[in-house]
């Protein structure tokens, strides 16, 4: 049976010690153990007002730096957001390889003080849906219903049961190799700012570990 890892991010909390320490610890039972298998992340919650008050630049970039470990791990990731989801909660949640959200979910660039919160977020909305399509989302904190994220390509499903999504979610996974899954994912991120001729080398270099495998595998 494979095994599912879960990580729970509470988007009311900015980024801690503690959230940091959360998807570290996932992410070193995920490397530790890259075979198939599905990491699950629960994201609800947003920021009130004033969130950004005990942060530093550090403490920052410490969240940032664990964000991106979670998105590029040598698993499939699959999110499931539920109600408001921001700060942290998006982060996460846009890191993910898919992307669920629930009825009533409302995606959230949280403003404080004079404009949103500038974080990796809007990177991410942007790769994922094109700057015009998220402009009013980043400029001026205008949520993103469930159903328009489904459009923007911003979540992949919109699901009244979770679990059952999830269930679907492991079929699709199937007993694909967390390694692999990690080299198609970089070359999926690689393609959108990466020449042919500069694309071609990783793409070959991914097709030959591939082909040796059989013969790897019978010595």
């Amino acid at each position: 049976m494979e095994e599912v890892l879960t990580l729970v991010i509470d988007g009311t909390e900015p980024p801690s010690a503690a959230t940091v320490k959360a998807v570290q610890t996932v992410c070193d039972a995920a490397e530790d153990r890259p075979g198939p298998g599905v990491v699950t992340v629960e994201v609800g919650g947003a920021p009130a007002e004033g969130w950004t008050g005990g942060l530093d630049v550090m403490k920052v970039s410490k969240w940032e730096r664990a964000v991106r470990r979670l998105e590029r791990l040598p698993r499939a990731t699959v999110a499931v957001a539920t109600g408001d989801c921001g700060g942290a909660a998006l982060d996460a949640f846009l890191a993910c390889d898919i992307r669920v959200v629930t009825p009533g979910t409302r995606l959230l660039v949280p403003a404080d003080g004079t404009a949103t919160w500038p974080g990796m977020a809007g990177y991410r909305l942007v790769q994922l849906a094109g700057a015009a399509r998220v402009r009013r989302a980043l400029l001026f904190g205008l949520p993103i219903g469930a159903a328009e994220a489904v459009e923007l390509g911003l979540a992949d499903e919109l699901a009244e049961d979770p679990a059952q999504a999830l269930a679907a979610v492991a079929g699709l996974v199937g007993g694909l190799a967390g390694k692999e899954i990690a080299i198609r994912r970089q070359l999926l991120f690689d393609a959108a700012t990466t020449s042919f001729e500069d694309a071609l080398g990783p793409h070959l270099a991914a097709c030959d570990r591939l082909l040796r495998r059989p013969v790897a595998e019978a010595s």
